[in-house]
Order: structure tokens, then sequence, then C-alpha cells
């Protein structure tokens, strides 16, 4: 079944759906993750549970990484090189892995105002499902493709930019230890923008290729 699948996309001129599976599957774990961190700050979720499930949405995620480099390795057509599909996929995993470092140092460090990171995490909600528009339309056209890559590029952007307005008011005020645990998360945040802004050359890259 598998095999002929991959005929009939081959034939058709369509993406591996199997690999475009497994980068959703990394894309929908990832998401989950950047949701169990809204539910943490907003206290819908207590530190301790939202550390813990990360645990499990992170095996989610590397499942479907494994799916995809296992798929990789035996596709008969990519819409854009496999290294490039690789570097995809390894961003999206740096996104959920820096989620997962957030959830695990609010865990240990005990910041009081923890709402204040929700823009941020918006943005990354917005990062990531701007991602999931790009993989549904990478066997269309370059010009869609570098389109959708922009937009993601746009997030990564803003949220360079809200990491920059962050660290301006942290340091604004007096340098307590409070300070620098809501320095060392803000941090964390702007690599998960840079993963996102990663994940948008790597779709860009390859688009340029076709």
């Amino acid at each position: 079944m598998k095999r002929l699948r991959r005929v009939r996309d081959l034939m058709t001129g369509h993406m591996d759906s199997a690999l475009a599976e497994a980068l959703i599957g990394q894309l929908k774990a990832t998401k989950e993750g950047a949701w169990l961190a809204v539910a943490m700050i907003g206290g819908d979720t207590r530190r301790t549970d939202a550390h813990e499930e990360m645990r499990e949405i992170e095996h989610r995620g590397d499942t479907q990484r494994a799916r995809l480099v296992e798929e990789l390795s035996g596709s008969l057509i990519t819409p854009i090189d496999r290294e490039d599909i690789f570097r995809l996929s390894r961003s999206i995993d740096d996104i959920l892995d820096s989620l997962r470092d957030f959830v695990r140092e609010s865990h240990l460090y005990r910041v009081r105002e923890q709402q204040r990171f929700a823009p941020m995490l918006d943005q990354v909600i917005v990062g990531i499902e701007a991602l999931e528009t790009a993989v549904r339309d990478l066997a269309s056209g370059p010009s869609v493709v570098s389109h959708d890559a922009l937009e993601v590029k746009k997030v990564s952007g803003t949220l360079q930019r809200m990491y920059q307005y962050e660290i301006a008011r942290i340091f604004s005020g007096e340098i307590t230890s409070e300070a620098m645990k809501e320095r060392e998360l803000v941090r964390r945040l702007e690599v998960v923008g840079i993963a996102i802004g990663e994940a948008a050359d790597a779709i860009a890259d390859g688009a340029m290729k076709r």
C-alpha cells in the first residue's frame, strides 16, 4: 500500500503524502506544546503538571521526526531538496525543544508574573500555524511557497522585536534575581523565534531551487 501511494504521488507530481503527514505531525505536537505554555502562564495548568505533560508532547514530536527521516530515505519524489526538508524538520524540532525549556525553566524559576509572556507565545502560535500552511502548500508552485515562507519570516521578526522590548523593560528597572529569571524566560522565547525563522529559510531556499 505504501509503495502504491508513492507511485501515485510520483505520477501526479505531488509530494509524498507520508512526508507531509510527518511534518504536519511534528507541527501539531509543537502547537500543543505552545498551547500548553499558554495554559501554564494563564494559571489553567499547574507548572508541575505542565512540566510532565511537555515530556509526552516532546516524545510525540520526536516520533514524528523519526518517521519523517525514515520516509525521506525512501521517498520517490520531494517538493524541495531532501536537505531542505531535513532542515525544516530540524527547525520544527528546535521550536518544540525551546518551548520545552521555557516550560521547564518556568517550573524551576517560579517567576511570579508569567502572564507578561502571553503576547510572545501568541506570536509563536501564529508562526506555527503559518508553517502548517507552508507545509500544506509545498506541492504548489514556488511563488506560493515563497509567499508562505515570507509570512513565517515576518513572525520571526516580530518575535525578535518583542524580545528587544522585553529586555529593555527588564533592564530599565532594578536588576533583581526575579528580573534575571524573567530575562532567561524571555530569551527562551526569542530562541523559539529564531527557530521559526530558520524553518522559513529552509522553505524559501528549497522553493528557490525548484
